[in-house]
């Protein structure tokens, strides 16, 4: 949230999602360009501490896999979405946590890394900075998220907006939902029903159908069948 330590709006979300049996969380950082993954992982760890669990920076480890296979839970940062992707394909990654989520294992991921819970990467605002082997991400929801939604059309702008953006994407992926998430929000998904905790909407894209607004109490499970 504007204004505010870099993730504190969310932090009792996440306790409140990983209980007290879990300790330790492994982190990817990959998303982070401008800076080291030491200082993305320190970051995270500052708010972190606050709410009592670890963080265990998954690039320190010499077996990126092996750590994902022993993780108590899976915590994907934001940042350049490209650069994620590139490099868990690299690591061999995308399968691993898809497996591990699947079997139970908790996954907490922003920007960037709610990107990576859908099945592509095309529906992120970011630069291509560096090709993926893959647009093809870690498939945990059967629906595109796009992140930071924007309505704004700033003036004198001439370029695309965000939504005609995402109706590029609708009119030649026709079967695929496209849920616009606004900054202050997210999904909860556990026990095969889904949720929208915050305090806007969110805009819900299909072709064939008229974009339309969902509130938080609404129901967002047909986007799990979809």
């Amino acid at each position: 949230m504007a204004g505010e330590p870099y993730l504190d709006y969310p932090k009792n979300n996440i306790k409140e999602f990983l209980g007290t049996k879990i300790k330790k969380t492994l982190f990817i950082p990959y998303a982070g360009v401008t800076f080291s993954f030491d200082d993305y992982a320190e970051k995270v760890q500052e708010r972190f501490t606050e709410i009592g669990y670890d963080v265990d920076p998954i690039h320190k480890h010499a077996d990126p896999v092996k750590a994902v296979n022993e993780a108590e839970a899976i915590v994907v940062g934001g940042g350049n979405t490209f650069n994620l992707v590139h490099l868990l394909h690299k690591n061999n990654l995308v399968d691993a946590i898809r497996n591990k989520v699947q079997s139970g294992t908790p996954f907490i991921g922003w920007s960037a890394g709610s990107n990576v819970a859908c099945p592509s990467l095309r529906t992120t605002n970011d630069m291509p900075i560096i090709e993926p082997a893959s647009f093809n991400t870690i498939n945990l929801v059967p629906f595109q998220i796009n992140p930071h939604y924007l309505d704004a059309n700033p003036e004198g702008h001439a370029g695309e907006t965000r939504e005609a953006r995402i109706e590029e994407f609708i009119e030649i992926n026709q079967d695929i939902y496209v849920a616009g998430l606004r900054e202050g929000c997210m999904f909860l998904v556990e026990n095969n029903t889904m949720k929208l905790i915050g305090a806007k909407s969110c805009r819900i894209f299909k072709k064939g159908i008229e974009a339309y607004e969902l509130m938080p109490g609404d129901n967002f499970d047909f986007l799990l069948n979809s």
